[in-house]
């Protein structure tokens, strides 16, 4: 290790010399402020919370400890250690991190997941293996046969705890978690803390540290490491206005986010329609296609992924700078998870918003809960987007200027310049290397638009803090719809019309009788409107969970 650096080394936190050597080999001198933290009490045998935003050293907080116990070339088939994560893909991540510490060790690790044959698994569990990192519906399929015993459990690991819960393992995990040894250390990491989390902890953690690391601040008068940018935009102009951005961004790799697959299709579509290197990325596709497409980001044949949030969870892309969402997240949770894949490891990363007019209070709300200031700006326009390209054709001709193998066109000027000015010769090459650059005009102008704050579409003007004034619902008929969620889930009135009102163009007056029972919940809605609340409704979270939304049948 390097001893003449100034802060805290892997060595000073009680490392075996299998781990030091191998952090050595690869590269890594100093611990992140999770894994200073964090490793000393996993290896003291504390049970864990830890909040902490993705991309701040989480990975190695707790496999670094779990490999510090491991019997060195263990001989025994059952795990000792179960890693449990939200995706396939984190999985994978995981599992090869466990792989690169555990070397020297002869650590075992299998990586346990949906979308894979599970005759490998199963004949990898009963060859014997150290430790399981799984998805909880694989390892609880696992369990229920009898192939994944967890008796010998000596330490269990919530990654992305929040994740799994917002993707509907909560009983997954209490079975998996009931089936482990009472006395077992229990270590959950989550980048957010919503209440549901915290009541699973207390259920399975026994008197827990807890810590909490927020992603690093940026010094003062620097810049931040992720710039978070919001554009107004009307509905109807958001696929033209994010082309216009991403010319303006030129993103190295960039993860567009949005709500369902359809949208994700046709948006995809879209773009490579106008000449952008996009692919799909969904629930709907088959784990060999979402392996293709990964494959061919990774290896730069694209440059754009179109995908929601489920598909997109437990990514790690290391190219990636920026991350667009084409909606303005329901949960602000989302908004935390999704900027949290740029901007890692001291790199800079661009969070990109596209808003609609009405969508002011929930950008508002996203920056309470994430910490951070929006900056809101109004789309480019047909000018900024010339002045950018022209900008990118002056750097590749600067670069060209500057390089040795001009010579070969020397006699192209010379020929010109005993005709032309040279000035027009110059003129000239430069509108061809511009145009050849994809430097066409632009002349699609997209209406410049801003939040509604002072009047809304015409409803009256606003009441203070940009509230409408009270207005009854005008009369007409209605509809009543059935939302399959009710008191059970925690649902309140205030949830169902923060969810209408922040996915719709419905006000809180527009919405009628609302009726919570213990399993669904019923809400009246204006008859015209109905359908566009239920595919709303059906393609967000109310919560944190997804509701079956019908029209009510009684």
């Amino acid at each position: 290790m390097n001893t003449d650096q100034d802060g805290p080394t892997f060595a000073e936190l009680g490392l075996r010399p299998e781990l030091l050597q191998a952090l050595t080999t690869l590269g890594y001198e100093e611990p992140t402020p999770i894994q200073l933290e964090a490793i000393p009490l996993v290896i003291d045998g504390r049970d864990l919370l830890g909040q902490a935003a993705t991309g701040t050293g989480k990975t190695a907080a707790f496999s670094l400890p779990v490999l510090q116990h491991l019997e060195a070339h263990r001989s025994g088939r059952a795990p000792v250690a179960l890693v449990l994560v939200p995706t396939r893909e984190l999985a994978v991540q995981v599992s090869e991190a466990f792989h690169r510490y555990g070397k020297d060790l002869g650590a075992r690790v299998l990586p346990v997941y949906g979308g894979a044959p599970i005759v490998r698994q199963l004949r990898s569990l009963e060859a014997g293996v150290d430790v399981v990192v799984a998805t909880p519906g694989r390892a609880l399929d696992l369990l229920n046969r009898g192939s994944l015993r967890l008796d010998e459990v000596a330490t269990v690991v919530l990654d992305e705890a929040d994740e799994m819960l917002d993707m509907g393992f909560a009983e997954d995990l209490e079975a998996i978690l009931d089936a482990t040894p009472e006395q077992r250390q229990t270590v959950l990491f989550s980048a957010t803390m919503p209440r549901r989390l915290d009541a699973l902890a207390r259920r399975h953690l026994r008197d827990p540290a807890r810590i909490t690391i927020a992603r690093e601040q940026a010094a003062a008068g620097s810049s931040p490491r992720v710039r978070q940018t919001a554009y107004v935009v009307p509905r109807a102009a958001k696929p033209a206005a994010l082309g216009r951005i991403l010319d303006i961004e030129a993103p190295t790799a960039a993860i567009v986010f949005c709500r369902t697959r359809e949208e994700v299709d046709t948006l995809t579509e879209t773009l490579n329609g106008r000449g952008y290197r996009a692919e799909p990325l969904h629930g709907g596709m088959s784990q060999e296609q979402r392996d293709k497409v990964m494959a061919r980001l990774r290896s730069g044949t694209a440059d754009l992924l179109v995908a929601t949030d489920v598909a997109a969870r437990g990514l790690d892309i290391e190219q990636l700078t920026h991350v667009v969402n084409y909606d303005v997240p329901s949960a602000p949770e989302s908004y935390v998870h999704r900027i949290g894949r740029v901007g890692r490891a001291g790199r800079e990363g661009v969070a990109i918003t596209l808003a609609e007019p009405r969508e002011h209070r929930q950008l508002k709300t996203i920056e309470k809960v994430a910490g951070a200031t929006i900056s809101v700006q109004t789309v480019p326009t047909v000018a900024d987007l010339r002045a950018r390209r022209l900008d990118l054709t002056r750097a590749a001709l600067r670069e060209s200027l500057l390089g040795d193998e001009l010579d070969r066109f020397r006699v192209v000027v010379e020929t010109l310049a005993d005709e032309f000015d040279l000035m027009e010769v110059a003129l000239a090459a430069v509108k061809l290397a511009h145009e050849a650059a994809g430097g066409a005009d632009d002349d699609e102008e997209i209406p410049q638009v801003g939040f509604r704050t002072d009047r809304d579409a015409g409803r009256g003007p606003a009441g203070p803090r940009g509230e409408r004034p009270a207005r009854r619902t005008p009369g007409g008929p209605t509809a009543r719809l059935f939302v399959g969620l009710g008191r059970e889930a925690g649902i309140r009135p205030g949830d169902l019309v923060g969810a209408i009102t922040g996915e719709t163009g419905l006000t809180g007056r527009d919405i009628g009788a609302i009726e919570i029972h213990q399993r669904f919940a019923l809400v009246e809605v204006p008859e015209p409107a109905a359908n566009e609340v239920i595919s709303s409704l059906k393609a967000t979270m109310i919560k944190g969970r997804k509701a079956t939304v019908r029209r009510d049948k009684a």
